[in-house]
C-alpha cells in the first residue's frame, strides 16, 4: 500500500460513499463518513438558498473539521489506511458557489485558519459522471430535499472542483471518470476502479482515466 489517507471525493451523486465503503470493507480500511443527515439547515438550504446558505456552510464547517481532526489524528494499528468520502476543501468549492461574495470572503478566511491544520491526503480521487447522470442517481436515491437540484448547480460544482485540481501542484490526484460505468451492480468496474486507485504510479501529481 503506497497511501496512508486516501480521499475519494466528487459531485452530489457521484458514488462516493458508495466507493468509500467498499473499499473500506474490501481491504480492513479506516472510514471516514461525513456525517451531513442530521444538518438542519440543509433541507431548508434547498428551500431557499439564498437566506440559509450561509448557516449551512459554517455547519458544515465546523462539523468536517471536527471530523477530520479526531478521525485522522488517532494511528489504528488494524488499518492499513485511513479512507475519506469527502475532503476538506469540498467546503470552500460548495461555499464560493452557494454565497454572496463578502460572506465568501469572510468564509474563506475561516476556512483557511482550520484547514492550515489538517492532515492533508496522500492521494486524492475525483469521481467525475457526466450531469445527466448526476441527476439520474440523486432521482434514484430519493432523498425529498435533493429533487429539486438543478443541472445548473450541478455544473457549478464540477467547475469548482476542476478549479481546484489545477491549483494543486503537490498533491497526487486521480481524475476517474465513471460516466459509463456501475461499480456497485458489475464487480468487474469495481475491480478495475480499485486497482487503479490502490496501483497507480503517478509521474506527474494529476493523472485522468476514463473507464
Amino acid at each position: 500500500m503506497q497511501h496512508n489517507f486516501i480521499a475519494i471525493e466528487g459531485n452530489i451523486g457521484s458514488g462516493k460513499t458508495s466507493l468509500s465503503t467498499m473499499i473500506s470493507a474490501g481491504f480492513g480500511a479506516k472510514l471516514i463518513v461525513e456525517q451531513f443527515a442530521d444538518n438542519p439547515f440543509l433541507p431548508k438550504f434547498y428551500e431557499d438558498p439564498k437566506k440559509y446558505a450561509f448557516p449551512l456552510e459554517m455547519s458544515f464547517l465546523a462539523e468536517r473539521y471536527q471530523q477530520l481532526s479526531e478521525e485522522t489524528s488517532q494511528l489504528d494499528l488494524f488499518s492499513p489506511f485511513i479512507i475519506s468520502d469527502y475532503y476538506m476543501f469540498k467546503s470552500l468549492i460548495f461555499a464560493e458557489v452557494t454565497l454572496e461574495p463578502e460572506e465568501y470572503e469572510l468564509y474563506r478566511k475561516l476556512f483557511f485558519m482550520m484547514y492550515n491544520n489538517l492532515t492533508k491526503p496522500d492521494l486524492f480521487v475525483y469521481l467525475h459522471q457526466n450531469t445527466d447522470r448526476l441527476l439520474e442517481n440523486i432521482q434514484k436515491r430519493g432523498r425529498l430535499y435533493e429533487q429539486d437540484i438543478q443541472a445548473k448547480y450541478l455544473e457549478d460544482i464540477h467547475k469548482g472542483y476542476l478549479d481546484f485540481i489545477r491549483k494543486q501542484p503537490d498533491m497526487k490526484i486521480l481524475v476517474l471518470d465513471i460516466s459509463n460505468v456501475d461499480f456497485v451492480k458489475n464487480t468487474e468496474d469495481y475491480k478495475k476502479i480499485t486497482k487503479l486507485i490502490l496501483n497507480t504510479q503517478f509521474k506527474d501529481n494529476y493523472t485522468f482515466v476514463s473507464l
